[in-house]
């Protein structure tokens, strides 16, 4: 990755680095790093010429905010980065209003994130996740005072339906407000659903599509294996904590880890390497959020950025991780538009 390696964040000026530092293990015990750690792993990055940091309100209940702001203030980088939090998830049981996409609860959190990353605005305000509950006009009203107002300086979306991202852009588009410039969904070798919908809805609205969990929360980078029993041995990692939405052991998931690593050992590559190249190179994608729990382990995953896969490589990879397809994929395909045009082959001219 280099300084001037930069590209635009969807339909927007703002400019950001191709790989995102995701500060997940920023103040996290279990699983993350220890802080001194945290600090080389970010002034590494920074020296790399990563420009674009990622963190969260959630993320060890405020901590990693706490900390990624106290790096980035000693450094006098607050000018020189792209600050990216989010705000939704409750992490405070018994009050309800503490939580979800409201106007009440978009303030409130924005507020507490200011304090703890230790700046009056953030560049990229994500909203952390669809509710289900507040009108799609309260949040883009919402987002657009904030931006008025110099809280933010954007906004985008994280783990929402295509049809929520689609339709807010549209009303942002028809109404002449700001609208979402980045979509941010879960995006690896093991999970390549956001390939229906999403990518084509991320273009056509003008998000630019920032994966997170690109090594399936270490599944791809080999950290786990199955015991004698096929059961999976715990790795150190996120899915040692057994949570709902980080399922990643099963029949199909391990076939796709055999099939990686025997590409991975084809290239001489490790598994890591292999797998984010992979993302790396995807349509649509921009950046992608990488986290690390070390410095060695940081520098070995930017290095998959120079890395070109073979067309060989590609649809090796392709043909093992391909999701299943569904009853309406069959009109969407090139054999659905041939025979809607009677076999003629026909193209968009623009």
């Amino acid at each position: 990755m280099k300084p001037n390696d930069l590209r635009t964040l969807g339909r927007s000026g703002l400019l950001v680095s191709p790989v995102a530092l995701g500060t997940m293990t920023f103040g996290t015990p279990r699983w993350g790093s220890p802080d001194d750690v945290s600090e080389q792993v970010f002034r590494a990055y920074i020296d790399a010429g990563g420009n674009f940091l990622d963190t969260a309100d959630v993320y060890a209940k405020g901590r990693s905010e706490e900390l990624l702001g106290g790096y980035i203030a000693e450094a006098g980088l607050r000018d020189d980065v792209v600050l990216a939090t989010k705000y939704t998830f409750n992490p405070n049981p018994g009050r309800p209003l503490l939580g979800g996409n409201s106007r009440k609860n978009l303030i409130r959190a924005l507020e507490g994130s200011l304090r703890r990353l230790r700046t009056d605005y953030v560049d990229l305000l994500w909203m952390h996740a669809w509710d289900q509950v507040t009108p799609i006009d309260e949040v883009l009203q919402s987002m657009g005072d904030l931006i008025r107002a110099g809280k933010i300086r954007y906004f985008g979306l994280s783990d929402v339906p295509a049809w929520y991202a689609t339709r807010i852009a549209t009303l942002a588009e028809a109404r002449g407000v700001p609208g979402p410039i980045a979509l941010q969904m879960e995006y690896s070798l093991t999970s390549r659903e956001i390939e229906a919908e999403y990518v084509k809805a991320a273009e056509v609205c003008g998000m630019g599509i920032t994966p997170w969990s690109p090594l399936a929360a270490g599944f791809l980078a080999g950290k786990y294996s199955r015991n004698a029993s096929g059961s999976a041995q715990q790795g150190g990692g996120r899915l040692d904590l057994n949570l709902p939405s980080f399922q990643k052991f099963t029949e199909r998931n391990w076939q796709v880890l055999e099939r990686v690593r025997q590409v991975a050992a084809e290239a001489g590559l490790d598994l890591a390497q292999m797998a984010l190249a992979w993302v790396y190179s995807r349509p649509g994608v921009t950046s992608t959020i990488l986290g690390a729990k070390t410095v060695e382990q940081l520098r070995s995953n930017l290095a998959a950025l120079d890395l070109q896969l073979s067309r060989e490589q590609v649809e090796a990879l392709d043909r093992a991780s391909a999701t299943e397809p569904t009853s309406m994929d069959r009109f969407f395909s090139p054999a659905g538009k041939k025979m809607i045009f009677a076999g003629a082959e026909v193209h968009r001219a623009f």
